[in-house]
This record gives C-alpha cells, structure tokens and sequence, in this order.
C-alpha cells in the first residue's frame, strides 16, 4: 500500500506568517504558502508540512535536526540571523555557554521557532 508513497512529516504552529518569516528569512529554506499551510523544501525531494493550529502546544522534543560540517560557524550565523540557543544544566545534558552539547555523541545545539518547537544544528562530516 504505501510501497510507492512518497510519506512525509509535519509539525504545527500557532502564528504562520511568523512562521512562514522564520523558516524563510531567518533560515533560509524554501518556503511555499498554500492554503494557509506552509511546506519547507529541506532538500530537492525532502519537504515538511506546517500547519496552523490555535491551540498549538510546543513539542518537548526536536521535530528537525539540521546537519552542519561546523557546528560553531553554523551556531555563529545563527545567532547573527537572531537566533538564541538554548543553555541546558543538567546531569546528564550540559552545554556550554553557547548552547552545544559537546559530551558524548555529535556536537549538538538546539534552538526554538517561534512556535516554540525544538530544533537543533547537529555537526555531521
């Protein structure tokens, strides 16, 4: 059945044409408006499906995780554009004052949207 399906993910937000800003502006993806719903083209064949939700709660968990080849040029440009990265002080997940996570795993950093969804910059080669 879905054999040939070409499936992909979405996620909400309260305010779209924030959104709709952010992703574009901020980010610099690809966005289409249709409908009042937004796609983000992540890739030539990858787009992610934003939609509007009034009552929209925050995911507690990262929805996109962008690859970098540098995570502190990437943090860098990012907090140029406005973004601010999240500072975590726990047991077992510390980050540094810019907001990497450098122990264990990939050097990871997470952010928010303004929908307040989690996304990160994950340093990959």
């Amino acid at each position: 059945m879905f054999k040939h399906a070409k499936p992909f993910g979405s996620f909400s937000a309260d305010d779209i044409p924030k959104a709709k800003d952010f992703y574009e502006r901020t980010l610099g993806l690809e966005v289409t408006e249709t409908n009042g719903l937004l796609s983000l083209q992540l890739d030539p064949d990858t787009a992610v499906l934003v939609y509007p939700k009034p009552d929209h709660v925050p995911a507690v968990f990262t929805i996109l995780n962008f690859p970098v080849a540098n995570i502190d040029e990437a943090v860098d440009e990012l907090t140029g554009r406005g973004v601010r990265f999240e500072i975590y002080d726990e047991d077992d997940l510390k980050t540094d004052e810019r907001g990497v996570f450098r122990d264990g795993g990939p050097n990871i950093a997470w952010f928010k949207d303004p929908a307040g969804n989690i996304l990160s910059v994950i340093e990959q080669d």
